[in-house]
């Protein structure tokens, strides 16, 4: 069984580490199977995000989740992701204690509760079971999104993690993909061309899809029985207690370079006006339409950015550097393009069905709002992925910041569960905190050291006094973690060389 060194790295000392590679009762090594390769267990993540927060992306792509008024719908959701900040903060050491497969299983149970308190409220104007489904639905989502950043950025070997990214990004957008085509098929003849809310069947086919997820989770492998294509292993590092767990949190949570990316990950979903824009400035099945077709924008975007990322001739931190500016070129033309619609919309309100000459210019500024948000996604968790050395530091990671993201978007809701004029105050929220956000973000990208595979790095690994794990043709070189705290803690005396 190989070690890596545990000193460093914001893990405590007396971690067990172990990289393991399954092996029959007599020692040798074990059949592959289909179930547990990265392959499979990234269709399992990718399945249960399709039908669990994908379905909930779809209804809320229909704007307040296709009520009539938004503000409901918004206070439900600020609770949703002010529990989920919580749980994503401290999921890392419920996933590193009870496996990743349960904390999966348990991430998707309250998602069809949410679903089910929308139809309750859409059909017979129910309010407190909407607050009910807000907080299972909070539980489970902080627990979904710390297995599923794990998974999906831990199990494949680091050369195809932008690809993994990928598939995991179409599964979870295959649900609004899903969605926006059962509430359009049910919400496009002419009686629905006005504003109001979508008709109430669409939530129990929402119910009876979600109730999949959860046994779906089950299917996931343990990580120590993952079998990558290229014979590499999962690095897994372990605590002894709940206690040392938490205090492995707290170290990463103090990292200077987690607290310079807390502002990109409050930036990067701040937006929730767009579900307002929908509302104040669309018909029904003007808004059932732009629920389906956007996903395409974000698909595009994912498969653009993901494609940059692993990109092979270039350097792991190349790509990197490369991946922040594309990020800002599309965040400046989507705001600005935004602002411009949004002033004109302020002078002379509309009220735009599809078949009305204006109704492209909206739907633009929410495909370009979509396209850069989903850019920065990608690149961010990608960035986040090359900073863990193990699956458990990964996991600790995803917490932490995803966390940020929810309290953010938390704050958000409730930032719109007011009627702005012109929705001037959210607009400027949102454009000053991606101001604020660059420059800290740039700051990590100049520092950053990358996780490189054995084939870029093996030579200078050594020179480094770095660990190296052997496991297969893609072996993974694993920065010297006392190198990484360095970096971490910005002691390197200059720029990161690329």
């Amino acid at each position: 069984m190989a070690s890596v060194k545990g000193e460093g790295n914001g893990v405590s000392a007396t971690a067990a580490s172990r990289s393991i590679t399954p092996t029959t009762a007599d020692g040798t090594p074990a059949k592959r199977v289909w179930y547990h390769s990265a392959l499979f267990n990234a269709f399992v993540i990718g399945g249960v995000g399709f039908l669990a927060p994908g379905l909930w992306n779809a209804m809320n792509a229909l704007g307040a989740g296709g009520a009539q008024e938004p503000y409901l719908v918004y206070a439900a959701n600020a609770l949703v992701f002010g529990i989920m900040g919580f749980l994503c903060f401290f999921g890392a050491p419920i996933a590193n204690r009870i496996g990743l497969s349960w904390t999966l299983f348990l991430g998707a149970v309250g998602y069809p509760i949410y679903s089910a308190g929308l139809y309750t409220n859409n059909r017979y104007g129910n309010e407190w079971f909407v607050l009910v489904g807000a907080v299972a639905c909070g539980f489970s989502a902080g627990l979904f999104w710390v297995s599923e950043g794990a998974v999906a950025l831990g199990y494949p070997e680091p050369g195809k993690r932008g690809s993994y990214m990928n598939i995991w990004l179409w599964f979870r957008t295959g649900g609004p993909l899903l969605g926006g085509a059962i509430v359009l098929a049910l919400n496009n003849d002419a009686a629905t061309k006005t504003k109001g809310k979508v008709g109430y069947e669409v939530y129990l086919i929402f119910v009876a899809l979600q109730c999949v997820a959860a046994p779906l989770a089950l299917a996931l492998s343990p990580p120590e029985k993952v079998q990558r294509a290229d014979g590499s292993r999962v690095v897994i590092k372990t605590e002894k207690s709940v206690v040392a767990e938490c205090r492995a949190l707290w170290q990463v949570c103090k990292r200077r370079d987690v607290l310079l990316l807390l502002p990109v990950f409050w930036a990067a979903y701040f937006n929730q006006y767009a579900g307002s824009f929908q509302t104040y400035y669309f018909g029904i099945r003007a808004r059932a339409l732009i629920g389906f077709v956007s996903n395409f924008g974000m698909l595009l975007s994912s498969q653009l950015i993901s494609a940059l990322l692993d990109y092979q001739r270039l350097p792991v931190k190349r790509r990197i550097v490369l991946g922040y500016w594309c990020v800002v070129l599309v965040h400046v033309v989507a705001w600005v393009y935004g602002w411009v619609v949004q002033e004109k919309y302020t002078r002379h309100p509309p009220a735009y069905d599809w078949e009305d000459a204006g109704f492209t210019e909206g739907f633009f500024v929410l495909v370009l709002w979509d396209f850069a948000r989903q850019a920065l996604q990608n690149w961010l968790y990608y960035l986040v992925a090359n900073k863990a050395g193990d699956i458990s530091e990964l996991t600790r990671f995803s917490g932490v910041l995803r966390g940020q993201e929810s309290f953010s978007q938390a704050i958000a809701f409730g930032l719109n569960t007011k009627k702005w004029v012109g929705g001037r105050v959210p607009l400027a929220v949102n454009t000053i905190l991606l101001g604020l956000a660059a420059y800290p973000t740039w700051m990590v990208v100049r520092e950053h050291v990358p996780i490189e595979t054995a084939k870029a790095g093996e030579e200078s690994a050594e020179s480094r006094g770095g660990d190296v794990e052997r496991g297969g043709l893609g072996s993974e070189v694993i920065v010297d973690n006392g190198e990484k705290t360095k970096f971490a803690l910005g002691k390197t005396g200059g720029d990161a060389a690329m």
